[in-house]
C-alpha cells in the first residue's frame, strides 16, 4: 500500500479514529486503525468492540491495499507534523512496518496483519430516516449531563432515544437520568422514524457523536435496531451497541401538579449560584433557595468554611417557600437554558422540581430537591 495525503485531512480522520481507542488494551490489535486503500479514497477503521468508527478521505492511491497501526502513535505524529504537509504512507508486507514520511520527516511504525482486526457485523437495521444535524445535536447536548455514572445502575449510562406522544403528536425525545436530575428533550419527528425501537445510546457514543454534529447543514443517516445505532455522514460511519436493559418509566418523575411559579433570568440565576457555591462544602453543596413576593435570595451556610447570600429580583407571586438544591445540579440545569428565562415550578419543599426554558415544553428538566 502507497498513499499521499494532505496532512489536515488525514489528522481529521485519525483523530477521530483514536478517540474510539481504549487507552489499555488486553488485545494488542485494538490499540490499531486499520488503513484501507482503494480507488482514491482511504478508509480508517477503529473499534473497542462496542464502537466503531470508519472514517473516508481523500487521498493520492498509489498502491491500494490495507494494514494496521497504532492509532495513536499515528495520531501524534501526525499532530506533529507541519500544517499543509504531503504526507506519504508506505506499507512494506514483508517487513511488516509502515513508513510515514513529510518533507524531512521519516517514521517507521510496527504494524499486526489487517486479518486480525475485528470488523463489526452489519446487522439489519429495523429503521432507517435522516436527521439534520442541528436538531440531533440539541437532542443529545441538552440531555447528556443528566447520565448516570453508576455502574450497578447501567441501564442508566446513556442517554434513551426513542419516540414519544406529545401535546402536538409525536416526536423524536432522549430523556437521561441519573435519579437525582432528568432531562427530556424533544424535537420534531424525522420522515421514517414513526417506527423506531427505543434504544439506550452508552455515554462513550454519546461523546463520539458529537464530533459528528459540528455542521448546522449536515444531514445525518440515522439506522437503528434492537442492538445497534448507527449515524453516517458522507465521511464518517459511528456504528455503535446499543445498552442491553430497560430504561425506567421516566414519566412517573415527572411532576404534573406543581403550581408555584417562579421566573428568573437564567444567566443571572446561574452566575448567583455559582457565586454563593464557592463557600459550599464540597461534599453536599447545599443551596438554599429563599421564595418571597418577587424576590429570590439565595444562601449557603457551611459550619466549617462560611456563609453566603445573594438576592435577585425574579416573578414569583405564591406563598412563600424554602428549598435546598445541589449547587452541580442547578448550575449544569440552568446552563441548558438558551433563552434568557428559566422558570421553574415547585410544589413542597420535598418534592422533585421542575424546570424548563419559558414557555417551551419540548425542554424539561426535573430535579430533586436536597435537606438544608
Amino acid at each position: 500500500m502507497k498513499i499521499s495525503i494532505e496532512r489536515g485531512t488525514l489528522l481529521k480522520a485519525v483523530s477521530q479514529a483514536q478517540s474510539v481507542v481504549e487507552r489499555r488494551n488486553t488485545i494488542p490489535i485494538l490499540a490499531n486503525v486499520l488503513i484501507e486503500a482503494e480507488g482514491e479514497s482511504v478508509q480508517f477503521r477503529a473499534t473497542d468492540l462496542d464502537i466503531e468508527v470508519v472514517d473516508k478521505a481523500l487521498a493520492q492511491v498509489e498502491r491500494a491495499g490495507a494494514t494496521t497501526v497504532s492509532a495513536n502513535t499515528l495520531h501524534e505524529i501526525v499532530r506533529k507534523l507541519p500544517d499543509g504537509a504531503l504526507v506519504t504512507l508506505t506499507d512494506d508486507g514483508a517487513s511488516g512496518r509502515l513508513t510515514v514520511e513529510a518533507g524531512r520527516s521519516n517514521f517507521s511504525l510496527a504494524t499486526l496483519p489487517k486479518e486480525d482486526f475485528p470488523v463489526m457485523a452489519s446487522s439489519e437495521y429495523a429503521c432507517n430516516f435522516t436527521a439534520n444535524a442541528a436538531q440531533l445535536r440539541r437532542l443529545f447536548d441538552k440531555s447528556k449531563f443528566a447520565i448516570s455514572t453508576e455502574e450497578t445502575r447501567y441501564y442508566l449510562n446513556g442517554v434513551y432515544m426513542h419516540i414519544s406522544d406529545a401535546e402536538g403528536g409525536k416526536v423524536l425525545r432522549c430523556v437521561a437520568t441519573d435519579g437525582h436530575r432528568l432531562a427530556r428533550i424533544d424535537s420534531d419527528l424525522p420522515d421514517g422514524a414513526a417506527d423506531m425501537p427505543g434504544v439506550i445510546v452508552p455515554r462513550k457514543t454519546v461523546g463520539e457523536l458529537r464530533k459528528l454534529l459540528d455542521d448546522d447543514e449536515m444531514d445525518i443517516a440515522v439506522s437503528v435496531s434492537e442492538t445497534k445505532v448507527r449515524f453516517a455522514t458522507p465521511n464518517i460511519t459511528l456504528t455503535s451497541k446499543v445498552i442491553d436493559g430497560t430504561f425506567p418509566d421516566y414519566t412517573r418523575v415527572i411532576p404534573t401538579g406543581n403550581t408555584r411559579r417562579l421566573e428568573v433570568d437564567a444567566a443571572e440565576f446561574a452566575q448567583a449560584v455559582d457565586r454563593v457555591a464557592t463557600v459550599s462544602s464540597e461534599r453536599s453543596r447545599a443551596v438554599k433557595l429563599a421564595l418571597d413576593e418577587d424576590r429570590l435570595i439565595l444562601s449557603v451556610n457551611a459550619p466549617d468554611s462560611g456563609a453566603a447570600e445573594e438576592e435577585l429580583a425574579v416573578a414569583y407571586g405564591d406563598e412563600r417557600l424554602e428549598i435546598g438544591f445541589n449547587a452541580k445540579y442547578l448550575l449544569e440545569i440552568a446552563s441548558q437554558v438558551d433563552r434568557e428565562n428559566a422558570v421553574f415550578m415547585f410544589n413542597s419543599a420535598g418534592d422533585p422540581t421542575l424546570m424548563r426554558e419559558g414557555n417551551d415544553t419540548t425542554a424539561v428538566y426535573v430535579v430533586m430537591p436536597m435537606r438544608v
